[in-house]
């Protein structure tokens, strides 16, 4: 690769568009300075071509120079630019009092001295423009280029944000879900061989779920209830008929697209917190409906509720939901976080969806309030 297809098209395009208007300057300039001062001969037009060459390769070297002295501190760049600008206009003028005096014979330093001070003038201002505008160009593109690259910042680590929360959130999964899963299967080995094949199953398609939801940002519904599904299957091998899950969605919703492991954490506290510490158990219930703001989900239990040693009313310090509130929030808008009823007989965990993969413009608190009624 040349050095030129190294160079970003956006300071080709701003050298091309510096050069084309100093293009018609020149060519405006001569052409009247020929037509009206010096209709004789053509070497007004050449030297006018010769300049406007000169200006390109003075454009192309102060955006160089430019682009080195942004390396330094602002005062460094402030003198380094009155040292440019000084440069500049001495390679200018030389060239000019060439074009102009020295080749019609007006050698002597008086006529240098003369030409040096008329050029000191307004032709002096329209030299310092030319350095002037090529810098003020250069900073203007590096400051949108900064903006476009802070964007961009961002942008990864959101990415990267929603990384370290899906892994969080498969850590959900815990050593100590397989730990009671496997105690479960052991003792399964030695009674029902076929029930404990297939909890071994079930925990093979829990993690490998977990493992593969990372390649996408949604998830389809009807793949992430079965992977609910399998996870309540194997508790229930461990709490038996104390530990019952109904599921109510409704058809159409199942091709909806959904942020993968958003519901387990949802499950898994009811589970944990709800009917694993009550005698006598509980059920779990997920129910999903289209609504008119959007899906509504809804996991409802009749576990402890408020009396549990951990209540979820939105203050708990537990990994899993605070990842999901701020994972629906963060993709979905504020009004998609996680809205928790705890009650004396259980709690519910609700969250809308916009049925639009952009930010929620109406509040559907009303909506929810009307379902969870």
């Amino acid at each position: 690769m040349t050095i030129i297809e190294k160079i970003p098209k956006i300071w080709k395009i701003a050298y091309l568009l510096i050069c084309g208007w100093y293009a018609i300057n020149y060519a405006v300039s001569s052409i009247i300075e020929w037509q009206a001062f010096r209709p004789y001969t053509t070497s007004v037009l050449w030297n006018g071509f010769y300049l406007f060459e000169t200006v390109c390769i003075l454009v192309g070297l102060t955006f160089i120079y430019t682009n080195w002295l942004f390396k330094f501190k602002v005062p460094v760049q402030v003198v380094g630019h009155l040292f440019g600008v000084f440069v500049y206009f001495m390679c200018i003028s030389y060239l000019s009092y060439y074009f102009d005096y020295y080749l019609d014979g007006l050698v002597y330093f008086d006529d240098w001295k003369e030409y040096m001070l008329d050029l000191l003038s307004w032709d002096a201002m329209r030299i310092y423009d030319q350095y002037l505008i090529t810098v003020a160009v250069y900073y203007i593109i590096k400051y949108f280029e900064s903006l476009r690259q802070e964007e961009q910042e961002k942008s990864e680590l959101a990415l990267k944000n929603k990384e370290m929360e899906l892994s969080l959130l498969r850590s959900q999964i815990n050593p100590h879900f397989l730990f009671n899963t496997l105690n479960s299967i052991s003792t399964l080995i030695s009674t029902s061989k076929e029930k404990a094949r297939k909890v071994i199953t079930q925990l093979s398609d829990v993690f490998r779920y977990a493992l593969d939801s990372h390649s996408g940002d949604k998830v389809r519904l009807i793949h992430e209830l079965d992977f609910i599904e399998n996870y309540i299957k194997i508790q229930q091998v461990r709490f038996g008929d104390r530990l019952k899950f109904e599921l109510d969605v409704e058809p159409t919703c199942l091709s909806v697209g959904i942020p993968p492991m958003v519901l387990q954490p949802l499950v898994e506290n009811s589970v944990k917190y709800g009917i694993a510490p009550k005698d006598e158990g509980g059920t779990i219930k997920l129910m999903v409906r289209r609504i008119s703001g959007g899906i509504y989900f809804e996991i409802k239990d009749d576990g402890l509720g408020v009396n549990a040693k951990k209540v979820l009313d939105g203050k708990s310090t537990g990994v899993g939901l605070k990842n999901s509130d701020k994972r629906l929030r963060s993709i979905y808008g504020k009004y998609a976080g996680l809205h928790i009823n705890a009650r004396q007989d259980g709690y519910t965990v609700s969250f809308i969806l916009p049925p639009e993969q952009e930010e929620q413009k109406v509040e559907p608190k009303r909506e929810l309030e009307a379902v969870s009624a």
